[in-house]
């Protein structure tokens, strides 16, 4: 395929009603679907609502089956791939920020998140794996939040050959215009250094638990410019398309695109 429509989600996550949470999810799903999206990509820990201090381990939750069958049968119903989040508790009692991935053909897969911020550190466990996704054509990694502050994770995903990197974040504090004064810094930098897309999302509002969310979403191409951006405080979909021609006229260009001129000898990854 040689575009993909995209849907972000600017969403306020309630922090402990993960059936609210939960129903406001499937009706973003459904008003996707009706503007052709083909992924739609859900703020960090969009299911349960996120925290960062002791109240994480009671909103946290297991991933089960009832959970996986019913985001499985949505995508493979709609023809939609599906990024959702939460705060995942495995058995042993360690906690992830985890985001799900549900493919049309009945896969389903976990990014944890790598980088925890400092004061998530006393509560969650990072994960050690660094998976990269297929669909319809394009291969895509996730990160969340924090993730995106350390190059050498998305030279690893365009190493691997990744061609949009989608960025949930549960950023709290400020205003939409101030985040997206501080997210622009770096967000362009790892598009513009890795020659692929990033799109990035956000929470937004009150979550009940003392934290404010600016809602914003980004979208940056391959070129390091920025193609979209909304500051809206406002639940919502913001559509982006994805496109091969985009990312082969970079890549094709011999200043544009420096990957292939690494030094690898003397740095590894």
């Amino acid at each position: 395929m040689k575009m993909i429509k995209a849907a972000l989600v600017v969403q306020n996550c309630i922090a402990g009603n993960f059936e609210k949470n939960l129903g406001s999810s499937l009706q973003f799903i459904s008003s996707a679907s009706e503007k052709n999206a083909k992924i739609i990509i859900f703020p960090e820990m969009n299911l349960t609502g996120y925290v960062a201090g002791p109240d994480i381990t009671s909103i946290c939750k297991p991933i089960n089956k009832d959970m996986v069958d019913l985001f499985s049968n949505k995508a493979k119903d709609l023809k939609m791939t599906i990024l959702v989040g939460m705060a995942e508790k495995i058995p042993g009692g360690k906690i992830y920020a985890s985001h799900m991935v549900f493919n049309p053909g009945g896969s389903f897969e976990i990014y944890r998140k790598i980088h925890t911020a400092p004061f998530e550190k006393k509560y969650f466990t990072p994960g050690n794996k660094l998976p990269i996704f297929k669909l319809h054509g394009f291969k895509f990694g996730v990160q969340l939040c924090y993730d995106a502050h350390f190059p050498e994770l998305s030279l690893a995903m365009a190493l691997k050959q990744a061609d949009v990197i989608f960025i949930p974040h549960a950023s709290p504090r400020g205003s939409s215009q101030e985040k997206y004064d501080s997210w622009i810094r770096h967000l362009r930098a790892r598009a513009f250094d890795n020659g692929l897309y990033i799109a990035a999302c956000n929470q937004t509002g009150d979550n009940s638990k003392g934290l404010l969310f600016p809602g914003i979403s980004v979208f940056i191409g391959p070129d390091g410019n920025v193609i979209y951006k909304s500051i809206d405080e406002t639940e919502g979909i913001h559509m982006i398309t994805i496109e091969k021609a985009v990312l082969d006229q970079v890549r094709s260009h011999k200043m544009k695109y420096f990957l292939p001129n690494r030094r690898d000898d003397l740095f590894k990854i």
